[in-house]
């Protein structure tokens, strides 16, 4: 999913072979709410849009079925209740610190020495539907608590050809290269 202030949410969905490389690729036009929407569906029109009209539309144009669906945005969860297969929403990867040591020693211009501490880390508080997955935190629709089982049987054909996150960032472009297209 890609949101422009101008246009609205643009989607992608790319179906990917056991060895990562693309079997098809689909994007959609802009969708924006409409007054109504953003009145009758409140806090929830960014589930709407993004799993029940942009990802369900994405996974009726395909041809292959996909053995698990993967997304970088939560709200594309509530897709689910529209597909039979797991859905898994895959965490924002947090960059880990560059430094070499716990504790780095630091010289200004007046002579003065500071030592800097590697920071502490912090758990993130872990959804009930939330677990780890290829060094990720996943996390999956409530109401479908078999789909962890499920991912992790899918996951095993998969997982010592392709990182988990990367496919995401060739959608974005993708989509990025679609937009520009369309403008000439």
């Amino acid at each position: 999913m890609v949101e422009d202030e101008q246009h609205g949410l643009f989607g992608g969905y790319l179906l990917l072979n056991s060895n990562g490389r693309p079997l098809e690729f689909h994007c959609t036009t802009p969708v924006r709410a409409n007054r109504a929407q953003e009145i009758l569906y409140g806090p929830t029109l960014r589930e709407y849009l993004c799993g029940e009209q942009i990802a369900a539309a994405l996974v009726r144009k395909t041809n292959l079925a996909p053995r698990m669906i993967c997304t970088d945005i939560a709200e594309v969860l509530a897709v689910r209740q529209h597909v039979d297969v797991p859905v898994i929403a895959v965490a924002p990867t947090v960059a880990e610190p560059t430094t070499t040591s716990e504790t780095e020693r630091s010289e200004n211009a007046a002579g003065q020495v500071w030592r800097v501490d590697a920071a502490h880390p912090v758990a993130a508080p872990k959804s009930p539907a939330g677990f780890a997955l290829a060094g990720a935190d996943v996390r999956i629709a409530d109401a479908f608590p078999q789909d962890q089982a499920d991912v992790a049987a899918v996951w095993e054909t998969f997982a010592a050809r392709i990182d988990l996150t990367e496919p995401f960032g060739r959608i974005h472009e993708a989509i990025s290269e679609a937009q520009q297209a369309q403008r000439g």
